[in-house]
């Protein structure tokens, strides 16, 4: 493999003007398609297999029209103290209000009247509408929601306090800011680490052409695959942070070959055939486990995680064509101003260590010592993560300054917390058996209110609305569901938002395990096969569990423990978000892989050209220290700019990631790691006899690429001038 990617580094140098036009006119055709695309729509969110599912499918054919999974909104109405929402003038605002609600929009299924639904409370301070849409709420229109908003702030000016709550008002959280500050952000890490404005602006200005490329091309095929709104969010992510690191990768590589004194095509072929194999496998191993989110068998994640793969197979294609290219178009301006004036290379020829050195020598002195800290300090971070409990956010963690949180708080004090998520259960029978429903619903505890049954024009099918006394996300709550699913027979479906947030959870903690071992099972057969070793594949997946169950332990401890909440912006404690563990895994693992195959690589690479094993790793650590630290430092970066938004869920990724990144790059990859393989010393790098024969050979290490090339383009003293 390495020859051939040297050879193709070398092709796409001289070629360069070729290899530009073409990825400008890939960027370009993408951006043509996704511009003249119809514009997507959310595709339909479903969980196969799961009672709530199936509830909605007998909703959908027994009452048709109903907008089953439909958005929902609730303008909330709260009188001044010491009046009733019962008094005329309040009452006459109301039904204003809910006149401009059923001619405000086409998207409307039903806009109920409190006042014939029985939605004034007991004291009657406070009322509510409640609004049907027939579409979800990703795929309402803007003037559908502006029209809702209109109406709510059309009574809030005639002495009534209104707030809006509900699904309805869901949009996707605006991301280009945080975008945009990481990639500044980014870019200062790059200058300190290159000392050069071209060098840093290289891995950037790639990881967006990449990131173009690919978001363009899904919003272009967003119809025609039914991708949904949401699908292109993990990409772009997924997509800019291995984008900068594999750029990263291969520009470090390239700048240190031509300190060796190689002339600039060669040292383009040599960093693409070297640094490049261990970009291809740590974008397999990235693949791998984005491919694997199809485990969880949610048509969502699925296409998600495919569109997120083929984000980064652009990234990997480009960091082995593009970036050669641009080199080519650099010159000797993608050497830092201190590579120019030789002291680097002054530097090495006088054996004075970096910093990368000086770390790897210290390890290695005390490497049980370094192995102990790091896996008990890990270790106690990870404790949280033992009391985890999974959930789906609700308004009641939003922020106190949007109207969704005020509402709910409203209608929980005027109604109950359980009012905020009630239960809809789908009776497939006649009206006997949905009457003998609602006794049995009622012998059992935890609810606050149960309706008569509601049957359909058939008289087949009835539904019942069942309040909690506790709130949505509460574990009394997901009691209850279950209680109601044990107590009733096969005919009785237990539904709505709260009753599938819960489904939705169960089916992600299940799909849990057997992700992580597809994920991690593969990923060590592959890592096997680049590193030829049994115990270096091994250390890599244990040294990620730990990482991932760390973070973890840190999310709990914030989000659901409320420790250092106030800091972080968490003004209410709740579960952690289901598809958490899942997609940290499959997030963190690219890039822990990433760190893993391009640090390890090096100190492979050494030890097969004849260093012993403490020498390997001093080297590895030498050359790839500050690329792989400039590289978490970018993501970390990246990620953090997510913490600061409203959206509780946004946040909690944003935070989790961060940390993850922080404990898999600085104490896993940069301590753990060279502690481990110290220890184990020539053992390190052990592979039995039958499975070597078994192995095909893809030299990662480009031993075949120094026999081929037999020291070609070595040793030139002055910078080449291109």
């Amino acid at each position: 493999m390495a020859t051939f990617l040297y050879k193709l580094g070398r092709t796409a140098f001289r070629r360069r003007r070729l290899v530009a036009l073409l990825w400008v006119a890939l960027l370009a055709l993408a951006g043509v398609g996704a511009a003249t695309a119809s514009t997507p729509t959310s595709s339909s969110f479903s969980i196969p297999g799961t009672e709530a599912q199936r509830a909605f499918d007998l909703l959908e054919e027994r009452f048709p029209g109903a907008g089953a999974d439909g958005a929902t909104a609730r303008v909330v109405f709260k009188a001044p103290e010491g009046e009733k929402m019962t008094d005329p003038a309040h009452k006459a605002v109301v039904e204003e209000t809910v006149a401009a609600l059923k001619s405000g929009s086409d998207q409307i299924v039903q806009v109920t009247d409190p006042y014939t639904a029985h939605a004034v409370s007991q004291d009657g301070s406070t009322a509510y509408v409640s609004v049907s849409y027939e579409v979800n709420g990703m795929e309402l229109t803007d003037e559908t929601r502006e029209a809702l908003k209109d109406a709510g702030h059309g009574a809030q000016g005639k002495g009534l306090t209104v707030e809006i709550g509900g699904d309805a008002l869901q949009t996707m959280p605006e991301q280009g800011a945080s975008e945009a500050i990481g990639i500044v952000l980014a870019g200062i890490v790059l200058v300190i680490t290159f000392g050069s404005l071209v060098a840093a602006g290289l891995p950037l200005l790639t990881a967006v052409i990449g990131v173009g490329i690919g978001v363009s091309s899904i919003t272009a095929l967003a119809n025609v695959l039914d991708l949904g709104t949401t699908t292109s969010t993990l990409a772009s992510m997924i997509g800019l942070a291995v984008g900068i690191d594999y750029a990263l990768f291969i520009v470090s590589r390239y700048r240190a070959e031509l300190a060796d004194g190689r002339d600039h095509e060669e040292a383009a072929g040599r960093a693409v055939g070297t640094a490049g194999s261990a970009v291809v496998f740590a974008g397999l191993t990235v693949v791998i486990a984005l491919v694997g989110l199809a485990v969880v068998n949610i048509p969502m994640l699925t296409k998600m995680g495919f569109a997120a793969a083929g984000t980064v197979v652009i990234a990997v294609l480009i960091a082995l064509t593009l970036i050669p290219a641009l080199l080519g178009f650099a010159g000797n301006k993608v050497v830092g101003r201190k590579q120019r004036k030789g002291t680097e290379k002054q530097d090495k020829a006088s054996g004075r260590p970096n910093g990368g050195t000086r770390w790897a020598r210290l390890v290695i002195r005390r490497p049980l010592m370094v192995l102990i800290v790091g896996v008990l300090g890990l270790g106690a971070i990870a404790v949280p993560a033992a009391s985890l409990e999974m959930g789906l956010p609700d308004d009641g963690v939003k922020p106190t300054s949007t109207s969704e949180r005020r509402a709910y708080d409203t209608l929980s004090d005027g109604f109950g917390p359980g009012f905020n998520g009630p239960l809809l259960v789908v009776v497939d029978g006649d009206k006997a058996t949905a009457d003998k429903t609602v006794s049995t619903i009622k012998g059992l505890d935890g609810w606050a209110a149960v309706t008569p049954a509601t049957p359909n024009k058939a008289g087949d099918a009835a539904m019942i609305t069942v309040v909690p006394k506790d709130r949505p996300s509460s574990t009394a709550t997901e009691g209850l569901v279950h209680d109601i699913r044990d107590a009733t027979g096969d005919n009785v479906l237990v539904t709505g938002a709260t009753a599938m947030n819960i489904d939705f959870s169960q089916k992600m903690n299940d799909a849990l395990v057997p992700y992580l071992a597809l994920v991690v099972g593969l990923a060590f057969v592959l890592l096997t096969l680049v590193f030829r070793s049994v115990l270096v594949p091994l250390k890599a997946a244990l040294g990620f569990l730990l990482s991932v169950v760390a973070a973890l332990g840190a999310v709990v401890a914030v989000f659901q423990w409320g420790w250092l909440g106030s800091l972080f912006g968490v003004e209410q404690t709740g579960p952690i978000m289901s598809m958490m563990p899942i997609f940290m895994v499959g997030v963190v693992f690219g890039l822990a892989m990433d760190y893993e195959v391009f640090l390890v690589t090096r100190m492979r690479e050494a030890y097969v050209h004849g260093e012993r094993p403490g020498e390997a790793i001093v080297t590895g650590f030498r050359h790839s220290a500050r690329v792989v630290t400039a590289a978490a430092v970018i993501m970390i970066a990246v990620f953090s700019g997510f913490i600061g938004m409203d959206d509780q869920m946004v946040k909690m990724i944003g935070f989790g990631l961060a940390a993850a990144v922080l404990f898999d790059a600085f104490v896993v990859r940069m301590a753990i790691v060279p502690a481990v393989l110290a220890l184990l010393g020539h053992k390190a790098w052990w592979l039995p006899k039958w499975l070597d024969r078994i192995l095909p050979n893809v030299d990662v290490e480009g031993e075949s690429l120094a026999e081929a090339t037999g020291g070609s383009g070595a040793a030139k003293p002055d910078l080449v001038k291109v």
